[in-house]
């Protein structure tokens, strides 16, 4: 497994209490770096000491629902009292809602998808910034999906999202390049987590067929890509979309 240079850096993951987030946390902590871990469950945080590499010190665990502006600016400053800097960020957090036809969806549902995975996305990115520029320096990395790519039948409100994710970062990007600040999105397929498998099995083995690999995306594989693109020795390409679909996409 390769390993990535975070010594001297501090990252922020949002939804980082179970699944790509906390393997995300796990691998940068294993390179050196400390990590605030933002997740809206508080019972998760509070059980993540057996589950979290390193020393108590590397780590700072803060129950935060990203679709709150305020909790998220103070939840910055918090970071910045505690660790000094914000070095990375990496936007995890997300919902992914029913699975109905956008005939039927239910209007609070898809409200609830977008507040979260795309309106947190932006209040987070727009509270950290500053402080990256500040800096003139900061790694991006915002989860979006194949689904916002392709679009999934039956999940109008997390393929929206996850599409207008990575035009928020195409965006982002492209403000932040004079300023040693890369923005950069990846698309997995379906990985292997708990959101993702509390979905309805029919619906889970329709997208799982449409992966060329055959199966669902690892953990750990999620982990190394994103992790490499937080890393300082990803320099140049910004406002890009790396694949993780296992074959799906296409472009």
């Amino acid at each position: 497994m390769n390993s990535y240079d975070f010594k001297g850096r501090v990252a922020i993951v949002t939804g980082g209490g179970q699944g790509i987030g906390l393997t995300v946390a796990n691998r940068i902590i294993d390179g050196g770096g400390r990590v605030a871990i933002w997740d809206i469950d508080q019972s998760l945080l509070d059980n993540l000491e057996d589950e979290l590499h390193g020393d108590p010190g590397d780590v700072q665990k803060l129950a935060v629902d990203i679709s709150d502006k305020t909790r998220v600016q103070d939840a910055t400053q918090q970071a910045l009292d505690h660790f000094g800097q914000i070095d990375v960020l990496i936007n995890n957090a997300a919902i992914v809602g029913p699975n109905a036809p956008t005939w039927e969806y239910p209007d609070g549902a898809f409200e609830d998808v977008v507040r979260i995975g795309l309106i947190g996305t932006y209040y987070v990115c727009q509270s950290v910034v500053p402080h990256m520029i500040a800096a003139n320096y900061g790694r991006i990395v915002n989860l979006s999906s194949v689904a916002g790519k392709e679009g999934n039948p039956g999940a109008p409100a997390y393929s929206s999202t996850k599409a207008a994710v990575l035009a928020l970062t195409k965006s982002l990007g492209k403000e932040l390049a004079g300023h040693n600040i890369s923005v950069n999105a990846v698309t997995p397929a379906v990985a292997k987590t708990k959101m993702a498998l509390s979905q309805d099995p029919e619906f889970l083995k329709m997208i799982v067929s449409k992966i060329p690999r055959g199966r669902m995306l690892e953990l750990s594989e999620a982990a190394s890509m994103i992790c490499w693109l937080a890393s300082e020795e990803s320099s140049f390409t910004t406002g890009a979309v790396f694949d993780l679909s296992g074959g799906r996409a296409t472009y």
